[in-house]
């Protein structure tokens, strides 16, 4: 088990949710913040992975700890969060859960439609649910979304994800107008393009091979977006952004 390093009295903390592979946006996120001095607390369902990406950031010199959580379980995020308050103060809280659910919609099933926006809508929900009371207690912060394609137009065979992704959006849309006049940046971030991880290298290394240098996001860049974004100042928020590569139609 990864243990817990640093001092956490003066700590600034990060909490992402939504961490898989060493090769995905979820540790890119991690690492991106992690080298920016932040305590960073990474959430998925795989331990081991959570411990190899944690293992990454201390090797780079930065401080990491694993706190594995379902998304959709109300109880466990708010254990969660009150791990991360012996962390120190949490600055920073990125929602980045996502389910993979497709198929042709007279073939999909009512539980698989559910289980979409179970992982999206209801997690993103329950999510800021348990963050917002560290980051109000704060007086400020940011709480950041990853928003897809899916969450401005709905495509077959993509029915689960795009109606799940675009309440995801819609949920921002009011934590921002609730919460924003509280110091709080709510923001979502369009990631309008395959990203170029383990997941679609794995799935589809045909598509990878096709796009091209350049032609799918870096997730490393995603994160630079994410970084600029939650160092906004006030005066200029952004509420959502957009991210696509060069070459991408839209």
């Amino acid at each position: 088990m990864t243990e817990a390093v640093g001092n956490a009295a003066n700590a600034r903390v990060a909490w992402i949710a939504g961490v898989g592979a060493s090769a995905g946006l979820g540790a890119a996120l991690a690492r991106r913040f992690a080298r920016e001095g932040l305590r960073v607390a990474v959430t998925g369902r795989s331990r081991d992975r959570l411990d190899t990406i944690v293992d990454e950031i201390r090797r780079a010199g930065g401080q990491a700890d694993a706190l594995p959580g379902d998304v959709t379980s109300e109880s466990e995020l708010a254990a969660i969060a009150r791990q991360l308050a012996g962390h120190g103060t949490l600055e920073v809280a990125i929602f980045n859960a996502a389910g993979a659910t497709r198929g042709p919609t007279l073939e999909l099933s009512a539980e698989q439609f559910e289980a979409a926006w179970r992982v999206i809508t209801l997690g993103g929900f329950l999510f800021a649910r348990a963050s917002l009371p560290a980051l109000l207690a704060a007086g400020r912060g940011s709480l950041l979304f990853t928003g897809a394609t899916a969450s401005l137009r709905g495509r077959p065979p993509f029915a689960a994800f795009a109606a799940a992704k675009a309440g995801l959006r819609s949920l921002t849309q009011s934590l921002a107008r609730e919460f924003g006049p509280r110091n709080i940046h709510v923001a979502h971030v369009v990631v309008d393009g395959g990203i170029d991880g383990e997941r679609l290298r794995t799935s589809a290394p045909q598509y990878v091979a096709e796009r091209g240098a350049d032609g799918l996001l870096n997730p490393d860049d995603i994160a630079d977006a994410y970084w600029h974004l939650h160092r906004q100042g006030r005066s200029a928020w952004s509420q959502e952004i957009d991210l696509r590569p060069f070459n991408e139609s839209f």
